[in-house]
């Protein structure tokens, strides 16, 4: 049986769980337009700068979601000609929270001892729901989208750790914006798991042989679709829709939702 290929996903060396968020239908029988927004797990590699799948991309603008702690723990490599956007969207939460996140998927110990009797897959959720509503990720989502919006800065690669779940809500927004439907969206959320359960096989290896169940950490280390649902849950209840969101929530005015809408779709 031949695998799926998936047209999403890029081969780069020196950076995991890189896509195009180009070529899906929208719900109006366009196309988002491929070469524009790009996802991908934290840019940390010295191979960044010269990796040749990256360079043929011509990133302009990078954006990256994670938390000042994790950014000095695993400094930013930019591919060549790129500036450099840091957005943590999480700021707002208690600091040793941001702080553990640094922390959590280096140290297998540490990762058993914070999620002992947690009930991971509702901490996960909750985090969708502040995704949406706390003042930092608003401000943060705000930014990202007037980026992406930015003639002089696109193509746009954005990322935070994994690439999994700061990344999955922004890869959402755009394609909510897009005019890509529900489903579509929920697709490439989910379109990651391979390439993060890959990243983490390591890591679930080291929890195992610490004597740790690695099922207990596995709602930690994926994307479900019940945690965007939450996060969709959070939009329709906080906002009334998704064009709520963009109107009341990130403070677009309609013509940079227009903007917004055109930039990402290849038959604007």
């Amino acid at each position: 049986m031949t695998d799926v290929v998936d047209p999403h996903a890029l081969p780069a060396t020196a950076v995991t769980n890189l896509r195009d968020l180009g070529g899906r239908p929208t719900a109006d029988g366009g196309t988002v337009a491929r070469g524009v927004a790009f996802r991908s797990a934290e840019l940390t590699s010295d191979g960044v700068p010269d990796d040749p799948v990256l360079t043929a991309l011509g990133v302009r603008t990078v954006v990256d979601l994670r938390t000042a702690a994790e950014r000095e723990a695993r400094p930013e490599r930019v591919p060549t000609g790129a500036r450099l956007v840091e957005l943590d969207v999480l700021a707002d939460l208690p600091g040793n929270a941001a702080a553990q996140a640094a922390t959590l998927l280096t140290r297998p110990a540490v990762l058993l001892e914070t999620l002992d009797g947690m009930d991971v897959a509702e901490q996960m959720r909750a985090t969708y729901r502040r995704l949406v509503s706390s003042p930092a990720a608003l401000a943060g989502y705000a930014t990202f989208a007037r980026t992406v919006i930015d003639a002089q800065g696109t193509p746009v690669l954005f990322h935070c750790t994994a690439g999994k779940d700061r990344t999955g809500w922004a890869a959402t927004v755009l394609l909510l914006a897009a005019g890509v439907d529900e489903d579509g969206a929920t697709d490439e959320f989910l379109a990651v798991n391979p390439a993060v359960r890959a990243t983490f096989a390591p890591l679930l290896a080291q929890l195992e042989a610490a004597g740790g169940d690695p099922a207990l950490v596995s709602p930690f280390l994926e994307v479900r679709e019940d945690y965007l649902r939450a996060a969709l849950d959070t939009v329709e209840a906080r906002f009334g829709s998704f064009d709520g969101y963009l109107a009341d929530g990130l403070g677009l005015t309609p013509l940079e939702v227009e903007v917004l809408r055109r930039t990402l779709r290849a038959d604007a």
